[in-house]
């Protein structure tokens, strides 16, 4: 562990420590003014001493639209010559989310990201390949700076460039690799392709995009590692909010500085333990950018109990996927790890995909674009396929198996697993 106090903290301590981090929040964010400050004062809170945290689920929630509306930064708690570092989404949905952080800000994001690579069992001799984006994406500066932290040599290659990234593996020998799933997988393809000796990696940390326990499976096929997960976004701080350790059953919230609640994504309330729900947090300890009852819009479930690794810590699953991911397909609501889960526990088919909704008639249907595993060939792979999604999600869907190399592979950012097709030509060759 990286900080073992906070780590391995009793529940009871740590509750104390959420408590009275809650009160100093709230404080703040009424001396800040603005949305929040407005909000709470609508709620009858007046300072931090009239809140716990069994009151933590009367509060208001803040959202990713509310940032939107104080875009740029309107929504600061802090001058902004305290402000050392921006950054954000890459506003795929549309304008990104913009974030600052003071100094503090930044050493508590290093802090957490060190933890992660400690999940990871990185230490200050371990060397870490960072193949995670740089910019104004978290990811690679924030996995940057943790390595830092912790006292490891970074090798800082951002995405792309494959056969580099390739190179530098086997050249400088790392033993934890970092980026999302989708490029471990093309990594390990091309480190076949291309002969190359990749023994000396052992733990790989991924995310920034939903996976399966099948697509880790498929990981672990093709890089001798284990595949750990990773959680963060920017509003929050970035990578490091919550990390598998190698125990991999769940992942760790680092709830010392991110009180999480999972609640029904309809109507707000709490779901119990274990059941999947939206992941909100509150970010007690962050100066520039401290939010209350964020709602994220992924999808997880939480989990109590102490792990085998010694951590005390809270877990959440893997993110089943966002609400704004959900696809409704002739009234059948699934996110597209759902789908992942069925082709690549089959066997039958390599692990690039993609799912296109057609939606150029007015009854919109779905194809699955896949490519078979092995030499290929084989007849009524299809067939299987479409029944296996039938039997385990009710869904009804076109399954088309295509010609290896079809589905494009991801090099740079996360993988692109949903397309819209309303006109023109096919999202992918062998379509119609």
């Amino acid at each position: 562990m990286f900080d073992p106090k906070a780590e391995a903290m009793s529940r009871d301590e740590r509750a104390a420590l959420q408590r009275h981090r809650l009160w100093g929040l709230v404080d703040r964010l009424l001396v800040a003014g603005g949305l929040q400050a407005r909000r709470l004062r609508e709620a009858g809170v007046k300072g931090g001493a009239d809140v716990t945290l069994a009151d933590l689920r009367l509060l208001p929630f803040t959202t990713k639209q509310d940032l939107w509306d104080s875009y740029p930064l309107d929504m600061l708690a802090v001058p902004r010559d305290q402000v050392v570092a921006i950054h954000g989404s890459t506003g795929t949905r549309g304008r990104p989310t913009l974030v600052g952080y003071t100094r503090a800000d930044l050493d508590l994001w290093a802090s957490m990201c060190a933890r992660s690579l400690a999940c990871a069992g990185a230490t200050a001799e371990s060397t870490v390949h960072n193949a995670y984006g740089y910019g104004l994406f978290t990811g690679g500066i924030g996995i940057h700076q943790g390595a830092v932290a912790l006292g490891a040599t970074v090798v800082p290659m951002s995405g792309g460039m494959t056969a580099r990234q390739v190179r530098m593996i086997a050249d400088l020998r790392p033993d934890v690799l970092t980026c999302t799933p989708a490029y471990a997988l093309r990594l390990g393809e091309a480190a076949a392709e291309a002969g190359a000796d990749l023994s000396s990696l052992r733990a790989g940390i991924f995310g920034a995009e939903p996976w399966s326990e099948e697509l880790r499976a498929a990981i672990e096929g093709v890089l001798p590692l284990k595949a750990l997960d990773i959680y963060g976004l920017s509003e929050i701080i970035g990578p490091g909010v919550a990390t598998e350790c190698l125990e991999q059953n769940g992942l760790h919230v680092n709830e010392d500085h991110f009180i999480v609640e999972a609640v029904d994504p309809e109507t707000g309330v709490p779901v119990e333990e274990g059941e999947p729900g939206e992941l909100v947090f509150s970010t007690p300890t962050k100066q520039a950018l401290p939010l209350l009852r964020y709602r994220t819009g992924d999808i997880a479930s939480l989990t109590h109990g102490d792990c085998d690794c010694g951590r005390t810590l809270v877990r959440m699953s893997k993110v089943r996927g966002r609400v704004d991911d959900m696809l409704v397909i002739r009234g059948v609501n699934l996110y597209p790890s759902e789908v992942e889960r069925v082709l690549l526990g089959s066997g039958l088919v390599c692990p690039h995909y993609q799912l296109v909704v057609d939606r150029r008639r007015p009854e919109v249907r779905l194809l699955v674009a896949c490519e078979e595993a092995g030499e290929g060939g084989r007849e009524g792979v299809a067939g299987e396929l479409a029944q296996a999604l039938h039997a385990a999600l009710g869904l009804s869907a076109e399954v088309r198996v295509l010609p290896a190399g079809t589905v494009p592979r991801v090099e740079v950012g996360k993988a692109v697993r949903v397309v819209t097709w309303e006109s023109g030509e096919a999202p992918l060759p062998g379509l119609d």
